[in-house]
């Protein structure tokens, strides 16, 4: 457990559990969350997916979708422990969701579908939690459903994730025969009684699954001593060997990431959650176990630790914003160190603005509870934040911090957008901006050839829901046009290139002139640049706001207005005027210099290349493939997933991937499923370049 319990508030923080649950998409991460609520006393009715009931898909367009779009927040009770739990999504398209939620919470529940193991996006909520470094459990669920087989399941995690699942319990029985499961840990087989699964019977283990309930106590015995010096040493000299030991040791393994705990069940069937709460106690980190978060004091640079605890300065992150028409703008944030009290001043250290925290709350979903004070290790959500957006810091104005800020990918995928009526034209601005507010991946943009305003996303659904929300929560009805590739523009060559902005108009005029080298940079990635003048041709004032008018330029390219990418820009050389040099001349001077540098660089068009994974039975596999091939696909493997199936692993450029979900359902009569994500960006085919650049596709 924690070393030292310090309080927060009323509450030990070795009694805090900051955790979300992830998953693949339809592998019942909701519907755990449902029983979660449930059997922690949150509700008084289990909610069910299928019938749009659940707590933590409140929105409209979740209830209709049977999906999780957006990361709900709850706070329930369990063995005198507060658990902060976030509900996200599994489909790929709001990934960001994902993303935000794993960068402040300190440990997660995966569940997997009994049936299929790992799935494609399986694979990536765990390298996301990888990233964060996130301890976790594992929950095997639909042990009912015909064919779920739990060994296979524990297989896949070992072989696709590369992990080290340790089982904590066996199933008794499996697909319809599934009846409860064994504690390896207490040698126990447990069963669920009672209208909804309540009550947790314990018995003996059956005679006839007594020998493989041994044999699998053993091989996870062996799992934790390998974790444990003590502990082997006391296994070699056939010392006996405590139930509390052994869980002791296997929390501070899983603590480590070196192993996560494995459990089974059926979260529709009621059977199963209440072991996970337990594990999720006894495995899973207080805010005291994990390592003291670390910033920079924004003023000299230098690195800054803060503890869990009340008592340091504070030290808290913005990792969601939400637009509610009705209270106001919500912003949901985790407290490392310190404390936040309602009706306080905070200073927002990313932007460098003073912020007053108006109300505080406790997330139930959609719904809220006043608060007055949020400790150290703490989650909550405030009204009142003006000037505050995702990925912010607050901290004090005397200590201040700044704290790793949240990455998320780019959009691929664009859409014209336009009001359908003139009473429309003058909300839909309002609209957009409060949703890009809330969504980082939500880009809107007016295109200077044409001035439409375009938005961009993750996925077709995505902006289809975010179309849907203008409608019901904003009343803005909109056209849309077709999706479009979001391509960007890049150069293939080292050159030199000069801006010059000279005006004299009698008095004061403006004098900027700078000389910058561009270079392409590897796999068309980020941008990057550096002040290689010496001797000070250029004061250096100056300096930031030619990086800033390089940057401005690059919103748009030479070859089709689309921005641009993957670009060194070095500063070697300029000229500057006593009296009418200031910093527009040197802005509108940078940007001059890049523009000239794109022309002569040889630009190119870059378009983006999915990573596609297709899951479908084994006698269509040679049409899909075909399919994909001539979606100019390149098959990266095939990989044989047991029960007739097969999952087919592809880069395909993004352009020919519009309406493949009609396609696939009719190539494997309807048994066919796939995901994508964004992989990289890669330079497109003249005939395709040609076609974007002439305005054809």
């Amino acid at each position: 457990m924690a070393k030292n319990g310090k309080s927060n508030g009323n509450l030990n923080l070795d009694k805090v559990r900051n955790l979300g649950i992830i998953a693949h998409i339809d592998a019942g991460k909701t519907t755990t969350t449902e029983r979660i609520l449930y059997y922690t006393g949150k509700t008084y009715k289990i909610g069910e997916v299928h019938d749009g009931t659940t707590v933590t898909d409140w929105m409209e367009q979740e209830r209709e979708r049977g999906i999780t779009i957006t990361a709900a927040s709850i706070t329930c009770e369990w063995r005198d422990h507060q658990i902060n739990l976030i509900d996200t999504p599994g489909h790929i398209d709001f990934t960001a969701e994902v993303q935000r939620s794993l960068r402040v919470l300190d440990g997660g529940i995966v569940v997997f579908d009994g049936v299929a193991g790992v799935e494609p996006q399986s694979e990536t909520v765990w390298r996301q939690a990888n990233r964060y470094g996130v301890p976790r459990i594992c929950f095997i669920n639909k042990m009912d459903r015909v064919g779920a087989n739990f060994t296979y399941s524990v297989q896949t995690i070992r072989d696709r994730l590369k992990a080290s699942p340790i089982p904590i319990q066996i199933p008794w029985g499996e697909g319809e025969d599934f009846k409860g499961v064994i504690d390896l840990l207490k040698m126990k087989l447990l069963t669920w009684s009672g209208e909804m699964g309540e009550t947790v019977d314990e018995g003996e283990i059956p005679d006839d699954m007594r020998e493989k309930a041994e044999a699998e106590y053993h091989r996870l015995l062996e799992q934790i001593i390998e974790t444990d010096d003590e502990l082997t040493e006391k296994y070699l000299s056939e010392e006996e060997i405590s139930v509390e030991e052994l869980q002791a040791a296997l929390r501070n393994a899983t603590l480590a990431g070196a192993v996560q705990p494995v459990l089974c069940g059926s979260a529709l069937r009621n059977r199963g959650i209440q072991p996970v709460l337990d594990a999720v106690v006894d495995y899973l980190p207080a805010p005291l176990d994990v390592p003291p978060v670390t910033g920079t004091n924004p003023h000299t640079g230098e690195t800054v630790e803060r503890h869990a605890d009340d008592g340091e300065p504070l030290a808290a992150l913005v990792f969601k914003i939400v637009a509610d028409p009705y209270v106001g703008r919500l912003a949901y944030f985790r407290v490392y160190s310190g404390a936040i009290t309602a009706g306080s001043s905070v200073m927002n250290t990313t932007r460098d603005r003073k912020e007053r925290v108006g109300r505080l709350v406790r997330m139930y979903a959609d719904r809220r509870e006043d608060i007055d004070r949020v400790g150290a290790g703490d989650i909550a959500a405030t009204l009142g934040l003006k000037t505050t957006f995702t990925g912010d810091t607050l901290s004090e104005a005397t200590r201040p911090i700044l704290l790793e800020s949240i990455t998320f990918p780019e959009p691929v995928i664009q859409v014209a957008i336009e009001p359908k009526t003139t009473a429309d034209q003058d909300k839909i601005g309002l609209a957009l901006q409060k949703l890009a507010e809330e969504d980082p991946t939500f880009v809107v943009r007016v295109d200077e050839n044409t001035g439409q305003t375009l938005i961009a996303g993750m996925g077709e659904l995505h902006l289809e829901i975010l179309v849907d929300r203008m409608l019901r929560e904003y009343r803005v009805a909109a056209k849309v046009g077709r999706p479009r590739v979001a391509y960007r523009e890049t150069i293939t060559q080292k050159v030199i290139a000069e801006g010059r902005f000279i005006q004299q108009r009698g008095g004061r005029g403006q004098y900027g002139v700078v000389e910058i080298e561009l270079t392409p940079l590897e796999k068309y990635e980020g941008f990057v640049f550096e002040d290689q003048t010496r001797g000070g041709p250029i004061p250096r004032e100056f300096i930031p706001h030619v990086e800033a008018g390089i940057k401005e330029a690059m919103s748009s390219g030479v070859l089709a207005g689309y921005p641009v990418v993957g670009i060194k820009a070095a500063l070697i050389d300029g000229k500057y005027h006593e009296e009418d040099s200031s910093d527009l001349a040197f802005k509108i001077a940078g940007s001059l210099a890049f523009k000239e540098g794109m022309r002569k660089g040889r630009p190119i068009l870059l378009e983006p290349v999915m990573s596609v994974d297709i899951v479908c039975p084994d006698e269509y596999t040679g049409d899909v493939i075909g399919n994909l091939s001539a979606r100019r696909a390149e098959i990266t493997g095939v990989e044989p997933r047991g029960g007739g199936t097969s999952t087919i692993h592809a880069n395909v450029p993004l352009g020919e991937m519009f309406g493949y979900a009609t396609d696939i359902r009719n190539m494997t009569q309807g048994r066919g499923t796939f995901t994508m994500e964004f992989d990289r960006y890669m330079e497109a085919p003249e005939t395709i370049a040609n076609k974007v650049i002439h305005g054809l596709s």
